[in-house]
């Protein structure tokens, strides 16, 4: 029997600060692309934020223990974090941030799909599935009904773009289901994220070198973006994101997810001036709408329960 819980008001608060520093990790790799490819930004924050893990694990007595065997699953998700911040690199060298923000944080829908086959406790409801249908057909307005004069190529903007922060967000969502349904789950939340740092910043530098994108310049502004990456946004909030997996139901968590993409939208257009497709916002209407419906769903349902006096809400 699941031990994790629905949502309170510590997780709300969570949740919503999340949001926030999540929403503008994209803004500051698409500001800070004049110093630094996006790419290899990230491998050298998962490097740095590494270390800022090992030193907490250090510091309060942890360590890896390879004998419990997890390693595997945590490797693979190690892979998974690695691709998914490969693909947000190269999507932000060709479409606008606020594109990325609304399709990667389709992750939840994607976790939402994989955990209904493999736990019992994450099983969807039929209205989650109709807000499943509805964030996908948000997703097929924005790709197939671009109109003239909406963002181009020349402004930021570009179809291969955007699906490539679509697939990010896809890796994400796996990445979710194989820690929750592994032996990762118990893990504490340092070991978790120390494998897929490590994997990040194996992988992404030496896909950075490769791609040709490993040039750094080494600006005021550049260290200020490294520091926020990889101390704020890389270790302290991925931490805070495990803790919260080991505790709540991971479909629940995403009750308050819907305002980061609604976050990076706005910081998108106010900081980077960024133009929006009549397409595009109505498919990320959509999208929004079916993600609260997955997400906050069951939230709702119980509430209603509770109104009706129909039982006690749901976990």
């Amino acid at each position: 029997m699941s031990t994790r819980r629905g949502l309170d008001g510590a997780a709300l608060g969570f949740m919503l600060l999340l949001c926030v520093v999540w929403s503008l990790q994209q803004i500051s790799l698409k500001v800070g692309t004049p110093d630094v490819a996006p790419l290899m930004m990230i491998a050298l924050r998962s490097g740095l934020a590494a270390g800022f893990v090992a030193i907490a694990m250090r510091l309060s007595g942890e360590r890896l223990d390879l004998s419990s065997g997890r390693w595997r699953p945590g490797l693979l998700a190690g892979l998974l974090f690695a691709l998914e911040f490969l693909l947000v690199g190269e999507a932000l060298r060709h479409t606008l941030a606020s594109h990325v923000g609304i399709f990667l944080y389709t992750a939840p829908v994607f976790a939402a799909l994989g955990l209904h086959w493999k736990l019992p406790a994450e099983r969807l409801r039929p209205f989650q599935w109709a807000g499943i249908a509805t964030a996908f057909v948000g997703v097929a307005i924005t790709f197939l009904g671009r109109e003239t004069g909406g963002p181009s190529v020349a402004d930021g903007a570009s179809l291969g773009g955007d699906l490539l922060a679509l697939m990010a967000g896809a890796c994400w969502g796996a990445t979710t289901v194989v820690i929750r349904c592994s032996r990762l789950s118990n893990a504490p939340a340092t070991e978790t994220l120390l494998y897929q740092l490590l994997c990040a910043f194996a992988v992404l530098l030496v896909s950075a070198i490769g791609l040709g994108q490993a040039r750094v310049v080494p600006t005021p502004a550049f260290w200020a973006q490294l520091a926020f990456q990889s101390f704020i946004v890389s270790f302290a909030s991925f931490l805070m994101w495990f803790w919260l997996l080991r505790r709540y139901l991971a479909s629940r968590l995403g009750v308050l997810s819907f305002m980061t993409p609604v976050f990076g939208v706005a910081f998108g257009v106010w900081l980077l001036g960024e133009r929006l497709s009549l397409s595009f916002v109505a498919g990320g209407v959509l999208v929004l709408a079916g993600l609260l419906t997955v997400t906050g769903g069951p939230l709702l349902a119980s509430v209603l329960a509770r109104l009706r006096g129909g039982g006690s809400p749901g976990r």
